[in-house]
């Protein structure tokens, strides 16, 4: 018998569960597609191989009678590096030789200004835009993505630096309308084990790695990547990733809570719903658990058109002082020229651009940095 490769098996095996989940539920149906976002690197192409490979009998582990479903992939050429476009052709070729149809590859337009939370903000909202544009156009029951363990770890790091709350600590979610992440139990040494054991190459971003001298400017996540996580294994021993991970999924848990309860108050704190402006209740805002009313005064400011990357803690704050540490100041200036103000008991967030003059282009939904 023909040895089983491990990394490959716990590929599989990761998602044989996702797909059996969209079965069951009802989302998935035979001859149904799924799409696989692919970078070309090790992640998306070992997702893709394993993917390619459970299709084929997805229920014969959901119901007595076995069906297939189809996969396909998209590839998004971000087009912020030299030669970026040859990536692209390659990566969907080598989903075509890994048996993905149909492989859509779909160029975006980075918006890298302050206002989209830099470029690194920016490429994850014009990828998420294509994604969502590709899922639609090819009724996809769902988009699968290739972020694994060590991302998840990454992302808990990334959000301490940043002072940042419960939501960016609990890092990305395994599954989030459309979008699903088999692999986040999996580390990434074991999808390029994946990439050997199917005999596929892939393309390693030149931006993750650190500068072989040690010098110059290099992302912050490729320096928790290449510097801090290699750091706190030796300092604090084997399992300190996976540790991250477990934060991570517990402090989802309470954010999803603290959220329902955020999206509750604004409703209740709404006095003028529609137009070009958000009118809330100063005292119904008041009231409320400081932990609660911040997350609701965030949503507010998305909600007026503010870029969820580029709304930092600092504008909640400004928001915040105006709810409960009122003394007469000025209007508080937030991202894409909006501005917040507090008026005869009321909260007013206007965008500086009204609603009916901007541009009708697909707009993702709120994310963290990270996801």
């Amino acid at each position: 018998m023909a040895r089983v490769d491990p990394a490959l098996a716990a590929a599989r095996a990761a998602v044989r569960a996702e797909l059996g989940d969209l079965a069951w539920s009802g989302e998935l149906s035979p001859g149904g597609l799924v799409l696989v976002a692919c970078s070309g690197g090790a992640d998306s192409l070992a997702l893709a191989a394993a993917t390619a490979r459970e299709a084929p009998r997805v229920g014969r582990s959901v119901r007595s009678v076995g069906f297939a479903v189809r996969v396909g992939a998209v590839v998004v050429d971000h087009g912020m590096q030299a030669g970026s476009d040859a990536v692209a052709a390659t990566a969907a070729a080598r989903c075509r030789e890994l048996g993905l149809d149909p492989v859509l590859v779909r160029s975006v337009r980075v918006d890298v200004g302050p206002g989209a939370g830099g470029p690194e903000g920016g490429a994850r909202d014009a990828r998420y835009a294509a994604l969502d544009a590709a899922a639609e156009e090819t009724g996809a029951a769902a988009v699968l993505l290739g972020h694994t363990l060590d991302d998840q770890a990454e992302s808990v790091l990334l959000g301490l630096a940043r002072g940042s709350g419960a939501r960016s600590l609990a890092g990305m979610p395994r599954r989030r309308g459309p979008y699903r992440r088999p692999f986040l139990g999996l580390r990434r040494a074991q999808t390029e084990a994946v990439c050997a054991a199917v005999g596929v190459d892939y393309w390693t971003d030149p931006t993750n790695l650190l500068p072989a001298d040690g010098g110059g400017a290099a992302p912050a996540r490729t320096r928790v990547r290449g510097a801090v996580v290699p750091a706190l294994e030796d300092a604090l021993g084997p399992g300190v990733v996976e540790a991250l991970a477990r934060t991570a999924d517990q402090l989802r848990d309470d954010a999803d809570a603290l959220d329902a309860l955020a999206d509750d108050l604004l409703a209740a704190a709404t006095a003028a719903p529609g137009g070009d402006e958000l009118v809330l209740e100063i005292e119904t805002l008041a009231v409320a658990p400081p932990a609660v009313r911040r997350r609701a005064l965030r949503s507010a400011a998305l909600a007026v058109g503010c870029a969820a990357g580029a709304t930092t803690a600092r504008h909640v704050d400004a928001l915040d002082a105006l709810v409960v540490s009122w003394r007469g100041q000025g209007p508080v200036h937030l991202p894409g020229d909006a501005r917040g103000a507090r008026a005869c008991g009321r909260l007013y967030l206007r965008p500086t651009v009204p609603r009916a003059a901007r541009p009708a282009t697909p707009q993702p939904q709120p994310r963290s940095l990270e996801e």
